[in-house]
This record gives structure tokens, sequence and C-alpha cells, in this order.
């Protein structure tokens, strides 16, 4: 468990070079102006222009600069130096003004020094996180009063199910790890890694909601979503740019959004004719 930061940092590292290069990401299109972000987290968010924005494990930046093409002021942060390295180039390329910062999550607030009209999570990020009580905390600690939270994600009922055909629970969805992985190949296609460990933290959606009205945010919206980013099930068809189950199949959630802000009050203190949570294993 203490060693999850190294062992993952290591393996983002070599992934960098790896995703830079890669179709899916795209950087040459994105150069050309193509966007990052989701036709939903634009319509969600709503109108960035003029408002400050932290993005929040950034990994090589598309989503952050794609923000700030948008109008936003835009600060990145990422554990990895590779990516932030990289994120600057592109950034630098392109000519969009950005901050990017290398730092662990957890200790955003003292590594950014300032705060921000919107927080912004992306996809794949929470499942790197241990402890969603801290990250929420961080998260309001880095808001201005009014600001708000965003968080887009795979939704963490689709995990538990079998990779193959998305019709069989495989793996328990209460058991929230560490869940420790050796994968030779990221997801971007066949070549090789060179850091192959990950350990995975699995959070349910109760857990992300509660662990964000406990930091003292204010709920807005919680979507899901029948549509995912990429076939993650062999069942799935391609309809519009976006994976989900075929006509005839029922659905089920592949994503969420959620949105929360910050009202400038204390979190709520703890009810103590409330009894505490039984220790498990």
């Amino acid at each position: 468990m203490d060693d999850y930061l190294q062992v993952n940092r290591a393996n983002w590292n070599a992934r960098v070079p790896i995703h830079v290069s890669s179709a899916f990401y795209d950087v040459d299109g994105f150069k050309a102006g193509r966007s990052r972000l989701r036709e939903f987290e634009v319509e969600e968010v709503g109108e960035v222009a003029g408002r400050r924005l932290v993005h929040l494990q950034c990994h090589f930046g598309l989503d952050t600069l794609s923000w700030a093409r948008l109008g936003a002021e835009v600060t990145g942060l990422d554990f990895s130096d590779p990516a932030v390295e990289q994120a600057r180039k592109i950034a630098g390329e392109c000519g969009i003004p950005a901050r990017f910062v290398t730092a662990d999550v957890y200790d955003a607030p003292e590594a950014l020094g300032e705060t921000y009209d919107i927080v912004y999570t992306g996809i794949g990020a929470l499942v790197w996180l241990p402890d969603l009580t801290r990250w929420a905390e961080t998260v309001a600690a880095l808001l201005k009063p009014g600001g708000f939270l965003y968080v887009a994600e795979f939704h963490p009922f689709a995990d538990i199910l079998d990779s193959e055909t998305g019709t069989t629970v495989t793996y328990d969805y209460f058991h929230r790890g560490p869940h420790i992985w050796e994968v030779p190949y990221t997801y971007t296609g066949a070549e090789p890694l060179e850091h192959r460990t990950t350990m995975e933290f699995r959070h349910g959606l109760g857990e992300i909601v509660s662990a964000v009205a406990a930091a003292g945010l204010r709920v807005e919206f919680l979507h899901e979503h029948d549509h995912t980013l990429f076939r993650r099930f062999a069942t799935l068809v391609e309809d519009g740019g976006v994976y989900r189950s075929p006509g005839e199949a029922p659905g089920f959630p592949l994503m969420f959004s959620l949105r929360a802000s910050a009202d400038g009050a204390p979190p709520p203190a703890a009810d103590p004719a409330t009894p505490s949570p039984a220790p498990t294993e």
C-alpha cells in the first residue's frame, strides 16, 4: 500500500512517450485544432471563458489545453515529470497559455498556492487514488467560494463485469483494493511497457458522492451515461463515436458525471448520535 505512488508513477512515466505518439491521443490532430473534450463535458461544465480552471491528474495536458481553447485560464497538475514536460512542450508549440505543475494530487493546494473557479478531474483518474475523503478535501481547498468540482469518469459498476462480454459479475464491487495488476501494454496499442505493475483502487458511486458531500461541497447533479469511449466489452457497438449496448440488449451505466459547488460554508459536522460503522476486514 505504501508503495502505490512510486509503482504507479513508474508505470505512467513509461506510458508518456507511447501515448504521445499514439493514434489514440492523436497529438497532431490536437495541434490542428481538434478538442479532446467530450460533448457532454462541455455542455455540463458550461461557459469557462475568463474562469480559472485546474485539471488534477492531467497526464500530458490535452484535455487541459482543450479547456484553454474554450477561454479558461488553465493549470494542469500531474505526478509524472515526463507528462508535465510534454504538456508544456505541446502548449508552447500550440501557443496556448497554460501552467503545468508536477505534484501528487494530495499535495495540490501547497504545490499550486492558489484557488480556482473550477476543479476538473477527467476520465480514468479516481482509480489511482487510495483515499477519496482526502481527495475531496483537497478539491474543497482548491475551490473559491461559488466555484465547483466537475468529474467525468468511468462508472464503477462496469469495473466488476467480465472484460469479454460485460454480462457476468466477476469482481467484488465492495473490494476497494489495492488491486495489483501486471499488464504488458497500455490502452493505446501494442508497444510494450518498461514498467508494467499498477496498484489501483475501486471506489463505489456512493463512496464518491459521500466523500464530496463530507468535504462541504453541494452536489448539483449526478448523471449516469449508457455509453463509454472505447469498446470496453466485445458486445458493445459503436454509435456516433461512442460505444453502448446494442439496441436489443439491456443498457447499463458505463460512465458518470458529477458536479458539486463550493458555497463557502464549512463541511457539516458529524452527528454524534450516529454510530460509527463497524470495522471491516
